[in-house]
């Protein structure tokens, strides 16, 4: 009988593969719930950061430990993360991008065009991810259903760590003088060591708006 054969993990979600034997008696069941998590946001003054832990779990196996969940788009002016189903978010990221060029690179428009989309295309909402959506306009979170949320205040999480990240990220901006990334990195090292689905490979990237004030959050906010 041959060997069971394994496709890597990128492959195997975007083509739909259902099961992934490995060498031995371990299979993986690829429709188990892919969980990419923590995403953090955070803004203080001008600078704005954004960071992920590496962790990708297909249900109770680590499959990846270094994972890429924060991306730099239009010129390096607005950072995206996901958390989620890794091939969904990808799909999702993709259509966010060309909305933002189509809005030049109003990140708010361009949110609101992709949540119209995702609850109006039949394909779009069968997606289980969220997007973390950071730039000059401020921070938004756009989630599972289509819904365009702002936060009230300075930061944002998402993922099954966010709520602890997030605490721990409010915590530190209410009581030290640190910056955006260090805050950042902090909350998320906190998220790490309560989450289960979160390991401490953090990643964080920082974007400075020098000489221009971040805008104040809307009023009562998109939702």
């Amino acid at each position: 009988m041959p060997r069971p054969t394994c496709l890597p993990l990128d492959i195997i979600l975007r083509r739909g593969v259902k099961r992934c034997g490995f060498q031995g008696s371990v299979t993986v069941d690829v429709t188990s719930k892919v969980r990419s998590t923590t995403v953090l946001a955070v803004r203080r003054g001008g600078e704005l950061a954004m960071g992920a832990d590496g962790q990708v779990t297909v249900g109770e196996l680590v499959m990846k430990a270094g994972a890429r969940k924060v991306r730099r788009i239009f010129h390096d002016e607005v950072l995206v993360g996901f958390s989620g189903a890794t091939a969904d978010a990808f799909a999702l990221f993709e259509r966010f991008e060309r909305h933002l060029e189509r809005c030049s690179g109003n990140t708010r428009r361009a949110a609101v065009e992709l949540a119209r989309e995702w609850r109006s295309d039949r394909y779009l909402r069968e997606l289980e991810a969220w997007l973390l959506i950071g730039g000059r306009d401020g921070i938004l979170v756009l989630s599972g259903n289509g819904d365009v949320i702002e936060p009230d205040d300075d930061l944002a999480a998402i993922g099954s760590g966010g709520p602890y990240a997030q605490a721990a990220a409010r915590a530190l901006l209410r009581a030290t003088d640190l910056s955006a990334a260090e805050i950042t990195r902090l909350a998320l090292e906190t998220a790490a060591a309560m989450c289960i689905y979160t390991n401490n490979q953090i990643s964080v990237e920082a974007i400075s708006y020098t000489g221009v004030s971040m805008l104040d959050p809307v009023p009562g906010g998109l939702a």
